[in-house]
């Protein structure tokens, strides 16, 4: 068998188990790991290089790529660094070099995990379980803007930075924590127990929700114009607080 024609054999595995892209140079390691992760339940495809997995990745979908790093041409690295601009299907490198660099460059470029050989296949097959269960978990909130902007100041959330122009405002860390949490939720009211909570403290305790009133009250003398009469960060009577940047 050819490895082009190799390359486009799925395994029987039924429609619903999880599809994983071996991608490996080495026919004899490609053979293996297709025979072991079928026998696990798996349906398998296999591609020798970079160019056989970008055809096989147009005309089907994966729910995981095994790729090794080092191959002639496009390397696993290469290949991985432009799969994350356009997709976000799990990769799991394999490469024989193990230091905490070269596991560095591979997570940089956006890789999942990380398998240096020789390994066992079982231990493969756990990682790829793990990242599976991962990414399978209930979707998080949405994410932050990049950035806020309320009136004169700018808040980013990724950098728990509030500036005023070119001026970075301080915050406490309590003071960041709490607007990073409304910022997750722009125009929604957040009650003064889920603040409480996102923010570390306990939901139940009294002290701590009262703590977010003393907050927000820090937080209004920093960014309202009249803290009396907030416009951002405004008091949602029996609801808790909402953060309205413009």
């Amino acid at each position: 068998m050819s490895d082009q024609t190799q390359s486009a054999a799925d395994t029987d595995a039924p429609d619903d188990h999880p599809h994983v892209l071996v991608v490996d140079d080495d026919r004899r390691l490609r053979d293996l790991l297709q025979r072991y992760l079928a026998e696990n339940g798996f349906r398998v495809t296999t591609a020798g290089d970079a160019a056989l997995a970008r055809a096989k990745l147009a005309s089907l979908a994966f729910d995981l790529i095994v790729l090794d790093v080092m191959m002639p041409g496009e390397t696993g690295l290469d290949l991985t660094a432009s799969l994350r601009k356009e997709s976000r299907v799990p990769i799991l490198l394999l490469t024989a070099m193990g230091e905490a660099e070269d596991r560095i460059r591979g997570l940089e470029r956006g890789a999942d995990d990380y398998l240096p050989k020789p390994f066992e296949p079982r231990e493969l097959v756990l990682r790829i379980k793990t990242i599976l269960a991962r990414v399978r978990e209930p979707a998080p909130q949405p994410t932050p803007p990049k950035l806020l902007r309320l009136g004169e100041y700018v808040f980013m959330p990724a950098r728990d930075e509030l500036r005023r122009g070119a001026i970075v405002v301080r915050l406490t860390t309590g003071e960041a924590a709490l607007l990073r949490a409304l910022a997750e939720k722009p125009g929604e009211p957040v009650s003064r127990e889920d603040l409480s909570r996102r923010t570390g403290g306990d939901s139940e305790d009294t002290g701590a929700t009262r703590a977010i009133d003393v907050q927000v009250t820090r937080l209004r003398r920093k960014i309202e114009p009249d803290p009396k009469e907030p416009r951002y960060l405004q008091t949602v009577r029996g609801q808790g607080y909402v953060l309205r940047p413009d």
